[in-house]
């Protein structure tokens, strides 16, 4: 019987949090989908998280050993996150358990009843690392409304926010310190997939998981600092997968995502010289003029 582990990151948010309402579901479609596979799939389902989090944890996740950091702990921000790193979440779920393959999932994803017999059915047809991209469903569902959920059909969506590995590849992934909650943290650990698989795939049209609306709230411009962060990480984790497997743009599904960051920080480094250029000289003309007086 093959055996996965699932881990989340739950984090205790007030009424105003789109959380507030994806949590819960995420939690009861976890216990719901194993049940489901009981006969089939062996899975354990964990939660990573700060001690204040706790309390919010159902019983049916084994909490692994609680974040002792932060993003706060390796940057300085113009505003106070608590934002765990994606290395300290997997690292934990890696030493809870021997199951044979691995998976990390947005706390907001929640799954469909056969997730984890349609994952064990995708391993056996030969694939060892995959994505499976969820489906945006429409906001207005409440928490006791979960058929009507299961029964939307919704839109595909190309964001990718459920991720399946090998157990033993794991420890040869780079994934430095990007942190959860904020952009380019995905496309670090699909990085990691693609070049640490022996069969990859991404699936797009699986009707697996499902996401409650398509807010986006970790594009906001109050946590672009967090940004430049995640991305000056992921530039980092690129040169260093790079130097091991060779340019990742020549993978046709990476290619975007590459090709985006480095444009992006391209970008950000010639607005840098740009506006130290202009300093230069404005003070040089400062200095000409005083000079002149």
């Amino acid at each position: 019987m093959l055996t996965i582990a699932h881990i989340i990151n739950p984090v205790l948010v007030g009424i105003q949090s789109d959380l507030f309402v994806a949590q819960p579901i995420t939690f009861r479609t976890m216990q719901v989908a194993r049940q489901f596979a009981r006969d089939k799939v062996d899975v354990r389902l964990c939660s990573a998280q700060f001690e204040e989090d706790k309390p919010i944890i159902p019983p049916h996740l084994q909490q692994t050993p609680e974040l002792e950091r932060s993003v706060l702990d390796v940057g300085t921000f113009d505003s106070q996150r608590k934002l765990p790193l994606l290395a300290d979440v997997l690292d934990r779920l890696y030493s809870a358990t021997r199951a044979d393959y691995l998976i990390y999932s947005n706390v907001d994803i929640a799954l469909m009843p056969a997730f984890y017999t349609v994952i064990e059915q995708i391993v056996a047809s030969g694939y060892d690392a995959f994505v499976v991209n969820r489906r945006t469903i429409a906001n207005h569902y409440q928490n006791d409304q979960l058929a009507l959920m299961y029964a939307d059909v919704g839109e595909k969506h190309p964001g990718h926010d459920c991720f399946v590995f090998r157990r033993d590849a794991y420890p040869d992934y780079e994934l430095g310190g990007v942190c959860l909650g904020i952009r380019f943290v995905g496309r670090v650990l699909l990085w990691n997939l693609v070049c640490h698989a022996r069969q990859f795939c991404e699936f797009k049209d699986l009707h697996v998981t499902f996401h409650l609306g398509n807010e986006k709230t970790w594009r906001s411009d109050q946590y672009i600092d967090y940004a430049r962060y995640n991305e000056r990480e992921a530039m980092n984790v690129l040169a260093t997968l790079e130097a091991k497997h060779g340019p990742l743009d020549n993978h046709d599904l990476l290619r975007p995502y590459v090709s985006d960051l480095r444009a992006t920080s391209l970008g950000r480094r010639i607005r840098s010289w740009t506006q130290r250029g202009l300093h230069s000289v404005s003070r040089v003309l400062t200095q000409a003029e005083a000079k002149l007086e």
